[in-house]
């Protein structure tokens, strides 16, 4: 069971390099390979994402991937709303928040199919204060959403900022960024209100963080739409298999 953890653990940094969604099925993995109840496998995926924030951070920054006009807004909401995240989660039945993880998860991978390369312009363009303060409250959202699930928080920013009309690398390098904030902030949280497995923490970070330049160059390299389908079916497996347990159908 460890090795087929570790290895989902590779495999969810690399899409979380490559394409922005992939933390978002450690969760599950950890739940049902690890042993961990929901909210311990929330509590514990969500430190990692700290982890492999900063690493997918330095590798996009290094290539100029990184919009801080963009990014800096978003990290302001993502950090005061992810402790409010985390409280709730504390204060939400393990079967809810499995039905509210699945459905996330769902969400995901129906987006990463779905999505097309129409290029249009990002909201509120030309009129960068109402822009920023509209990007502070998609980081609000996903901070709140990643403390609540853990999904970290690429698995929410990415979908939601490619809606509204953001380029697809900059919302990804945009998106390692805010898993820090939204990191510290639920963790912050869950440390006083959750509980993290600091047994596993190490060794998932180092095949995350590995994975996750792996999959940094895959972007810069490759037209990652292909991979895109691929992951966009899996989470809805993933996604699909996780409500079915929650809801006692296997």
């Amino acid at each position: 069971m460890m090795i087929w953890l570790l290895l989902v653990s590779l495999g969810a940094g690399i899409l979380i390099g490559a394409v922005g969604i992939g933390g978002i099925l450690l969760i599950p993995a950890l739940n049902v390979l690890g042993g961990l109840t929901i909210h311990q496998a929330m509590a514990t995926a969500l430190f990692t994402f700290i982890f492999t924030g900063a690493i997918g951070t330095f590798s996009f920054q290094r290539r100029g991937s990184i919009d801080w006009s963009i990014t800096a807004p978003l990290c302001l909401g993502a950090a005061i709303f992810g402790f409010l995240g985390a409280w709730a989660n504390a204060k939400i039945d393990a079967y809810i928040l499995s039905l509210i993880l699945s459905s996330i998860i769902i969400f995901a991978g129906i987006y990463t199919i779905s999505t097309h390369s129409l290029a249009r312009p990002a909201i509120l363009q030309g009129r960068p204060g109402l822009q920023q303060a509209f990007l502070v409250g998609i980081g609000a959202v996903v901070g709140f959403g990643s403390g609540l699930t853990g999904v970290g928080g690429p698995a929410l920013s990415v979908p939601m900022m490619i809606l509204f009309g953001f380029s697809p690398l900059t919302t990804i390098g945009a998106s390692q960024v805010i898993q820090i904030l939204a990191g510290i902030s639920g963790t912050a949280g869950n440390m006083q209100y959750g509980s993290i497995n600091f047994n596993l923490v190490t060794i998932l970070t180092i095949f995350e963080v590995i994975g996750v330049q792996i999959g940094v160059r895959i972007v810069h390299a490759v037209n990652a739409q292909s991979l895109r389908r691929y992951v966009g079916v899996l989470c809805i497996l993933v996604g699909a298999g996780l409500m079915m347990r929650a809801l006692g159908l296997f």
